[in-house]
């Protein structure tokens, strides 16, 4: 009787709340599950998507290829779908090519800048709560570290890290106070995981020092927590392109602390109590969610089962 009065006075409520949730493009990702627990949470979503899968992402929902369903009946409905290229900060840095490439072209307005300015525009100031950061994007991923070049190296951490500092420092102004900033980090951050070259690991690890240091100045600026989830591997449609993604599912399925794997949804109900008031208390913070694989030493498939 008291556990369930207290599951009461503790749900997540985001009613009220508004969520840009920056790089969703598909149904089997992370961001799509925090799109989908926010929303079963009462919030209202706008989402930032990569230009080149705009369309089919738009024409996917318009047709009802995408699963929109909530847990409690609903659908998963969105204010608005932003086009958004977390590379660019304002216009003068789109080179000439990619503003005349046939998926740019037609578009305008998918700057970083330019999308805090048109949010800005549809609802004004003070007018977001949720701020979540679900992009990684490294072109040499399958090359070791030791084989990336320079340029392959930054790409990966522009696109992975410093996007994160860019969207908080132009979409920081538009939330308001008690507001909360997620992204999405992996283990690689902290631990070497051979096949995770072309400096994703570095622009994790940037991520996570980067959350702490703007916890604090965006904490101070605007009262703002920054925290990131360290989620295991999901074998998505996005994360092929590491080349390796079922390998590492199948060796976190064997040798995490939990049995299994975590599943997307789970990293969506962990983004959902870091953006409610629940977490009110927490900022600065790298949060694993793999089912305690972080916590393992060794190889569980060469030891005996604890009885």
């Amino acid at each position: 009787m008291h556990s369930t009065t207290l599951g009461a006075m503790l749900s997540i409520d985001l009613t009220g709340k508004r969520a840009f949730v920056a790089g969703v493009g598909e149904d089997s990702g992370y961001g799509w599950a925090i799109v989908r627990a926010l929303s079963q949470a009462g919030a209202s979503v706008c989402i930032g998507t990569w230009p080149p899968m705009l369309k089919i992402f738009t024409r996917s929902l318009e047709r009802g290829k995408l699963d929109t369903a909530l847990p409690d009946g609903g659908e998963i409905v969105f204010e608005k779908v932003y086009p958004l290229d977390a590379v660019f900060d304002t216009p003068e840095d789109v080179p000439e090519d990619i503003r005349n490439d046939k998926r740019y072209v037609d578009l305008t307005g998918y700057t970083i800048q330019e999308v805090a300015d048109q949010l800005r525009a549809d609802h004004g100031e003070g007018s977001l709560d949720i701020l979540v950061h679900s992009l990684a994007n490294g072109p040499e991923v399958q090359k070791p570290l030791v084989d990336t070049s320079r340029a392959g190296y930054l790409a990966a951490l522009s696109a992975s890290a410093y996007s994160l500092v860019s969207m908080v420092q132009r979409f920081g102004p538009l939330m308001r106070p008690g507001g909360a900033v997620i992204s999405l980090s992996y283990l690689a951050a902290e631990r070497a995981v051979p096949g995770y070259g072309g400096g994703m690991s570095s622009a994790k690890a940037a991520l996570e020092a980067d959350t702490r240091l703007l916890a604090y100045e965006v904490g101070r600026r605007w009262g703002i927590r920054v925290n990131t989830i360290s989620a295991g591997p999901l074998a998505s449609r996005a994360a092929k392109a590491i080349g390796l993604i079922e390998k590492m599912v199948s060796y976190y399925e064997v040798n995490s602390a939990l049995p299994g794997v975590q599943s997307a949804d789970d990293v969506g109900a962990t983004a959902a109590f870091l953006c409610s008031p629940l977490a009110a208390g927490i900022s600065g913070e790298t949060l694993h969610v793999d089912n305690g694989y972080h916590a393992m030493g060794m190889a569980v498939d060469v030891m005996p089962e604890p009885e």
